[in-house]
């Protein structure tokens, strides 16, 4: 339940420490993020903040959506999403307000959620990792295939949600955990460790991370020395 925002994927590029490596990176567009809607538990059963980014042409927006944008005096957005937030959060934001990137430090963990691009119909082997046979010594047309997938005399069927060959991509993927490097807050970028999901161009949301990062070597080294120390101390 925090506050995020929503954007879009420029692309990938890199970028270099002080100590000359270099480190891919995404850059993330989320500038301009406006409030459309306050929720509240009174009149929605739930509080949650409505944000919308990007621009729309009048012609794209149909009557309901232009009435829903005028009520909220705000200019027709591409993308429509909300934010689970705390009660106390709403009495500072009302429709028309401009979030900014404030609401993340750069060393923040985000969470990053796009479609994955879509890669068209697919084979089992491909889609879900499946070992494949050998291509060669008496192998005929068949060392890229599932293989049986059917069952005996009983129940003699083949069981719902089989993985088998189908549709690969274009799914709706979030990747946890992701750090924030940079911000510019001029141009509304996020500079984001590591790649999302997605092609050029498309629709993310980036909200704070439900996971702590996983403890580091030098963590566990810290934290097995003040256990020994602890253990120490009540043995003398």
């Amino acid at each position: 339940m925090s506050l995020g925002l929503v954007g879009r994927k420029v692309g990938m590029t890199r970028i270099f420490t002080e100590e000359g490596d270099s480190q891919p990176v995404t850059v993330l567009d989320v500038s301009n993020n406006r409030v459309t809607q306050i929720k509240t538990p009174a009149t929605d059963g739930y509080s949650a903040v409505q944000v919308t980014f990007g621009k729309r042409r009048a012609i794209r927006v149909n009557k309901p959506s232009a009435g829903h944008f005028a009520k909220a005096a705000v200019e027709a957005g591409e993308i429509l999403r909300e934010f689970r937030v705390a009660e106390e959060i709403l009495g500072t934001l009302s429709p028309g307000t401009v979030i900014g990137l404030d609401i993340f430090q750069p060393g923040q963990r985000v969470d990053v959620t796009g479609i994955s691009i879509g890669k068209g119909y697919s084979g089992a082997i491909k889609r879900h990792g499946f070992a494949s046979n050998r291509a060669s010594h008496g192998n005929s047309r068949s060392h890229n295939v599932p293989g049986s997938i059917g069952m005996a005399q009983d129940p003699g069927r083949v069981f719902p949600g089989k993985r088998m060959s189908g549709h690969l991509g274009n799914v709706r993927r979030t990747i946890q955990n992701l750090e924030i490097l940079r911000i510019d807050a001029e141009r509304g970028l996020l500079i984001i460790k590591g790649a999302i999901p997605g092609s050029k161009g498309g629709d993310v949301t980036v909200s704070p991370s439900i996971r702590s990062a996983r403890p580091t070597n030098n963590d566990n080294v810290n934290a097995a020395a003040k256990g020994g120390a602890k253990s120490g101390k009540k043995g003398g």
